[in-house]
């Protein structure tokens, strides 16, 4: 079955990937490699990360890509490659998975939304930020540290205390 991906150059897309195992807690362990493969992707194919949040079990980004160019799916599958490339080959893997000689570390699919406007912007920038609160892993954005909510502190685009460890936002947004 082949899917139906967006397709905008130059457009901003916020994105879910989700581990394979979601008990498994990878992208935290091993978080360096995460932001290897990141890196290196963005070396050779740019992209701009807008807001990104990395969770034991799944992350979300926004990115926007550059001016004609609307192939997220190549970086997503040399990001996904590349960190599972760097880890060690201890988890179980299904026949299927086995049959195409892939990695048991990721979903295959990934969630993708081609942002609309502003205020659609801002709703997931929100959205990102809050994820950790809202799985309860902290009571206070601020205190997630795999977050570029500090970034946007640092450049004076929020305060420290935005959204003060409340529920103020809803919604599910690929989850």
């Amino acid at each position: 079955m082949r899917y139906r991906r967006s397709s905008a150059p130059g457009a901003t897309f916020f994105f879910t990937l989700v581990l394979a195992d979601r008990s498994s807690g990878l992208l935290l362990r091993h978080i360096g490699a995460l932001r290897s493969a990141v890196r290196v992707t963005a070396l050779h194919h740019p992209f701009h990360i807008d807001a990104a949040v990395v969770l034991p079990d799944h992350l979300h980004m926004l990115w926007t890509l550059p001016a004609g160019d609307a192939d997220y799916a190549t970086r997503w599958m040399l990001v996904k490659a590349a960190f599972s490339r760097a880890l060690p080959r201890d988890e179980t893997i299904d026949a299927s998975r086995a049959r195409k000689g892939e990695r048991g570390v990721w979903q295959r699919r990934y969630w993708e939304h081609l942002v609309r406007d502003d205020d659609d912007y801002a709703r997931h920038v929100d959205y990102i930020h809050f994820n950790p609160v809202k799985h309860g892993l902290v009571a206070r954005v601020v205190d997630w540290p795999h977050s570029s909510f500090h970034r946007y502190v640092e450049q004076g685009v929020l305060p420290a205390d935005w959204a003060g460890g409340s529920t103020m936002i809803e919604g599910g947004f690929g989850e």
